[in-house]
C-alpha cells in the first residue's frame, strides 16, 4: 500500500504535466497561426480585393485590444459581475501605464517589426525580454551577477546577431525600422512584465488583461480616433479578420495558457512557453514560405537556449517572470 502510494501520485503528478504542456503547446500554435495572419495581411496574401493590405499596424494593434477588451469585459461582467472589476486607484493608474507602455506598445512595435522585416525576426528579437529582465534585475541588485547568467547574455546577443544577419555571406539586409522595432517589442514586453510582478500578486490575470487592454484600447482612441478609422472604409471582410484575429491572438491562447499554468509548475511552465517562437517559425516557414537560413537557424537555437539558461530558478529563489503579451 505504502509503495503503491508514491507510485500513483508521481503518476498523477506526470499526467498533470503532460496535459499542462499540451494546454501551452496549443496556446503557442494559436499564437504562431495570429502572427502568420499578421504578416499575410500585411503583405496582402490573405482576402486579395478586400483592402486588408491597407491596415496598419496601429489598426491592427487598436482592433485587437479592443475587440479583446471587449469580450473580457463581457465575459467578466457575466461570471463576476461588476462590483467584482472595482479596482484600488493605486492599482488602476499601475494597470493604465502597463497597459500603454507594456500591452499597446509591445503589440504596435512586434507587428511594425512582421511588417518591416519577417516573422521569424520580429519573434526571436522580442523574446530576447527575459534578458533584458535579468540585466534590469541585476543592475537594481536584486540578483548576482553571475558566469551562467552572464554567458546567457552574450549568447542572446550573438544569437540575435545571426538571426538578423550581421555575420556570414550574403547579408539578409533587413530593414533598419523593422529590426529596431523587434528591439523596442522586446524592451516593452520587458516593462509588462516587470511592472506587472507586484500588480500580478494583486489581482488574476484576467483582471489585469481587462484593465491594461481597456487603457490601450484608449489610448488607441486617442491616436487613431474612430472617425479617421470610419474615413478608411474598410469593407465587413477586414472587420471579421479584425475580430478573428483578436480571438486568435488573446483570448484563446490566453485561455489555454492560464489552463496550462494551473497544471505545471512555473519553472516548467515558463520552459514550455519557448515553444512559442519555435512554432511562429515553424508556421510561418510552411504557411508563408518564410526561409530560415542555416546561421539564422543557429541564431534562433542560441537565442531560446540563453533563454531557457537565464529563467533557470536561481540559489536566492529569485526568477525573471515573464509571460506572453503577443
Amino acid at each position: 500500500m505504502n509503495a503503491a502510494g508514491p507510485a500513483a501520485s508521481s503518476e498523477i503528478k506526470r499526467h498533470d504535466s503532460q496535459v499542462g504542456y499540451l494546454y501551452i503547446g496549443v496556446a503557442a500554435i494559436f499564437w504562431g497561426v495570429s502572427a502568420s495572419l499578421g504578416r499575410a495581411a500585411f503583405t496582402g496574401r490573405i482576402l486579395s480585393g478586400s483592402g486588408i493590405g491597407d491596415v496598419s499596424p496601429v489598426v491592427l494593434s487598436q482592433g485587437r485590444t479592443t475587440f479583446s477588451f471587449l469580450a473580457v469585459l463581457l465575459a467578466l461582467l457575466a461570471r463576476r459581475g461588476w462590483r467584482a472589476l472595482l479596482l484600488p486607484r493605486r492599482d488602476l493608474a499601475q494597470l493604465v501605464v502597463l497597459g500603454i507602455g507594456g500591452v499597446a506598445a509591445s503589440n504596435y512595435f512586434y507587428y511594425l517589426a512582421i511588417q518591416r522585416t519577417n516573422v521569424a525576426t520580429a519573434i526571436i528579437v522580442q523574446y530576447t525580454a527575459p534578458v533584458w529582465v535579468l540585466l534590469y534585475m541585476i543592475a537594481r541588485r536584486i540578483e548576482r551577477p553571475s558566469l551562467s547568467k552572464i554567458f546567457s547574455v552574450l549568447l542572446a546577443i550573438f544569437g540575435i546577431a545571426l538571426v538578423i544577419g550581421l555575420f556570414g555571406r550574403g547579408k539578409l539586409q533587413l530593414d533598419t525600422l523593422g529590426v529596431m522595432a523587434a528591439l523596442l517589442a522586446a524592451f516593452s514586453f520587458s516593462f509588462y512584465n516587470i511592472g506587472g510582478h507586484s500588480i500580478l500578486a494583486k489581482h488574476d490575470r484576467w483582471i489585469v488583461l481587462l484593465f491594461t487592454t481597456l487603457s490601450a484600447s484608449l489610448f488607441w482612441i486617442f491616436v487613431n480616433p474612430p472617425a479617421k478609422i470610419a474615413a478608411a472604409h474598410y469593407s465587413p471582410a477586414v472587420w471579421l479578420f479584425l475580430i478573428i484575429f483578436a480571438l486568435l491572438s488573446v483570448l484563446l491562447p490566453f485561455s489555454f495558457y492560464f489552463a496550462g499554468l494551473q497544471h505545471l509548475e512555473p519553472t516548467k511552465a515558463i520552459v514550455a512557453s519557448c515553444l512559442e517562437p519555435v512554432f511562429t517559425i515553424l508556421i510561418a516557414a510552411v504557411a508563408l514560405k518564410e526561409v530560415v537560413r542555416p546561421l539564422q537557424a543557429l541564431g534562433i537555437l542560441m537565442v531560446l537556449a540563453a533563454i531557457l539558461l537565464v529563467q533557470r530558478p536561481t540559489a536566492e529563489g529569485a526568477q525573471p517572470s515573464v509571460e506572453p503579451v503577443d
